[in-house]
């Protein structure tokens, strides 16, 4: 199997990177490795113990990190799994079976059920929030509620964005800020020494390792039909990775009560939505 990273020293600089910030989690926690059929798995785990399970699903080419700036909030209200998914920059097993196959499925199971949750409810990001959907359909009885930021395998894929990444390739060091900005849109004239540090570990992923270059399956009508559970998507206008006016489409006219909030002048990054996030999943149970 292909390494996911460029290099044994690219590996080694980005996972001890990522536990230089595990360091200051900014909420009591506990670090946990689940054994599952993919390889070991790991989740951090905050928030009070009697509290609804919330799962937090990444992005791809990213680790539960990302959720630092975050978790203060959700971890008031729930119990929460910031899970590193499979075959990504975390300290998960680089295990990346087909996305297409009932493996992540599967994978989640145990995930679940070493964790002893019967039914929890998912936010997740892009790739994350792909996962988010299809755990759903494949396992309707454990999700309670789905929140997807800019979720792929809904609205169509950009292709032109593989060509950017070829291009980008040319330029070396400038061309990968180039490509970072391209996707996340530009990097703030002076951030705060937090954003500061995270924005250096983003760079340090995009140098050592190596990004899944697959499309995302596409769900069909018919899944998106069967979806009865709440649902909430938050989908950017000028997201380069997926098209969101197609993703508002299928979901308002396929998924019944499924809520679409389109910020118009966002890209694939979408921040600033926690209290919208959070105000879905305490609302009141949705009907059929």
């Amino acid at each position: 199997m292909r390494s996911i990273y460029k290099s044994t020293e690219g590996e080694r600089l980005v996972l001890e990177r990522y536990r230089q910030f595990l360091k200051y989690w900014p909420v009591p926690h506990q670090q946990t490795r689940v054994p599952t059929t993919q390889g070991e798995t790991f989740v951090i785990v905050s928030g009070p113990e009697n509290a609804p399970p919330l799962l937090l699903l990444h992005g791809g080419a990213s680790n539960s990190a990302m959720w630092m700036g975050e978790i203060s909030s959700f971890a008031r209200f729930f119990r929460v799994y910031c899970i590193d998914m499979i075959g990504e920059p975390g300290l998960s097993a680089p295990s990346r079976p087909p996305l297409g196959s009932d493996a992540y499925g599967v994978w989640l199971d145990d995930v679940l059920n070493h964790l002893s949750l019967d039914r929890v409810s998912v936010v997740g990001i892009s790739l994350g929030g792909w996962l988010a959907f299809d755990y759903a359909i494949r396992r309707p009885a454990r999700v309670e509620k789905i929140v997807a930021l800019c979720p792929g395998g809904i609205g169509r894929q950009k292709v032109g964005i593989v060509f950017a990444t070829l291009l980008s390739r040319m330029f070396g060091a400038k061309g990968k800020r180039w490509l970072m900005e391209r996707i996340l849109g530009p990097s703030p004239s002076d951030p705060p020494p937090a954003a500061r540090a995270f924005l250096a570990f983003v760079a340090i992923i995009h140098r050592h390792f190596r990004p899944r270059m697959v499309k995302l399956p596409t769900f069909s009508d018919e899944s998106l039909r069967k979806l009865r559970i709440p649902v909430l998507a938050i989908v950017g206008g000028r997201d380069v990775l997926f098209d969101s006016a197609q993703t508002q489409r299928r979901l308002t006219k396929l998924t019944p009560g499924a809520q679409v909030l389109y910020l118009p002048e966002t890209g694939h990054l979408i921040v600033g939505q926690t209290a919208k996030v959070l105000e879905f999943l305490e609302a009141a149970e949705w009907q059929t």
